[in-house]
């Protein structure tokens, strides 16, 4: 029986025990927290990130180790892989750690990227934005995710706070994407070289916190989907990636552009649970335990809702035709993932009644406006 075992106990980590389990893998997690939800379907180990001796442990109940968030410390990493099979590899967790990396990485790889420049101090603060002009967006290199560590500079008046709000930190300066919509891609690479993706979804943010993902999406431009899965193989070849892949896009005037990398599953997939023959939690096990990869087709038209904060009343809900419900098991907190529930039907009467029962629940004019635009 193989063994996995995962850095990070959220609920990326909770929905890949899942996965494990009904392909007869066991496996065992590493987290601080005792009540990581994980912990809840898989073998926990509490402990630091740093903590060599839970590392140690990890390590000796693993055969293969994959991790649930980008910013595992570089020596725990290290450690671990002197010891046991690591996916997806050290090197793209460097670059995913790095706003400025991963930006001169889309460069080399010939993907489009909007400009950006390293900001090491307040002239060259000063220099970039006279190359950008306003609006842009002030960001933190390290530590950021769901809207955390930006600050975005609509006039120079804003410059004196983002400044004194991120000075300190190795900063880069991005330029302001007017964007149509935004998307992400999501595949899955093996060691044989074989990739295999998952359709472009579309995505609605508030907040910075991702609120909505739809796929597929209807009477999209194939070419849009075609340069996603090239620019996602070229990622995953360039690293002789193993695991799953997301890649975050914005569409512009009709084309895509670059935003950033997720070494590791993602939030915009987990409408793949329910939506398509195999998540991109079971392909992620199978390519790193080495298993063959799962078909990505859909079973039907998909929309997801991110539960943050707290979980609604399910009952409320139970009415609706095709919609599956995934509740973290996580104690409410202002800005938390907690759950996430899926409406997916094959037939277009059924889902479109399943949105309008939805939005009246959750989302209002909001959810309607954003599927229909």
């Amino acid at each position: 029986m193989t063994r996995l075992g995962i850095i990070g106990g959220g609920q990326l980590a909770r929905m890949m025990a899942q996965a494990a389990s009904g392909l007869d893998i066991t496996t065992t997690v590493l987290d601080p927290n005792a009540d990581a939800c994980a912990g809840q379907v898989a073998e926990l180990i509490q402990a630091e990130y740093n903590d060599h001796r839970g590392l140690d442990e990890l390590a000796g109940r693993s055969d293969v180790m994959t991790f649930d968030f980008e910013n595992v410390p570089a020596d725990s990493l290290r450690q671990l892989s002197e010891r046991c099979r690591i996916c997806p590899g050290a090197d793209i967790l460097a670059i995913a750690q790095d706003r400025l990396l991963e930006k001169n990485m889309f460069r080399e790889l010939d993907i489009a990227v909007g400009d950006f420049y390293a900001v090491n101090n307040r002239p060259d603060l000063l220099a970039a934005l006279e190359q950008t002009g306003y609006p842009a967006v002030l960001k933190t290199r390290r530590f950021g995710y769901d809207g955390k560590g930006q600050q975005v500079l609509r006039q120079p008046e804003d410059l004196e706070y983002a400044w004194r709000k991120l000075e300190g930190h190795d900063l880069i300066l991005e330029q302001f994407i007017p964007f149509d919509w935004e998307c992400s891609i999501i595949g899955v690479h093996n060691d044989a070289g074989e990739t295999r993706c998952y359709p472009l979804t579309r995505n609605h943010h508030t907040n910075g916190i991702l609120a909505y993902s739809h796929a597929p999406i209807p009477q999209l431009n194939a070419s849009l989907q075609a340069t996603a899965q090239e620019y996602l193989q070229r990622i995953a070849g360039r690293f002789n990636y193993v695991g799953v892949l997301a890649l975050e896009l914005f569409v512009v005037d009709g084309r895509l552009l670059a935003n950033e990398i997720a070494p590791r599953v993602h939030n915009s997939g987990h409408w793949t649970i329910d939506g398509t023959v195999c998540s991109q939690f079971e392909n992620h096990v199978r390519a790193c335990c080495g298993l063959e990869l799962g078909s990505t087709d859909t079973v039907g038209e998909s929309l997801m809702l991110n539960w943050i904060g707290k979980v609604p009343d399910p009952e409320s809900f139970r009415h609706i035709e095709g919609l599956h419900w995934h509740d973290y098991a996580k104690a409410a907190r202002t800005g938390r993932k907690v759950g996430h529930a899926t409406l997916t039907a094959n037939q277009p009467e059924i889902f479109s009644r399943g949105v309008q029962q939805l939005s009246a629940l959750h989302g209002g004019r909001t959810l309607l406006d954003w599927l229909s635009a």
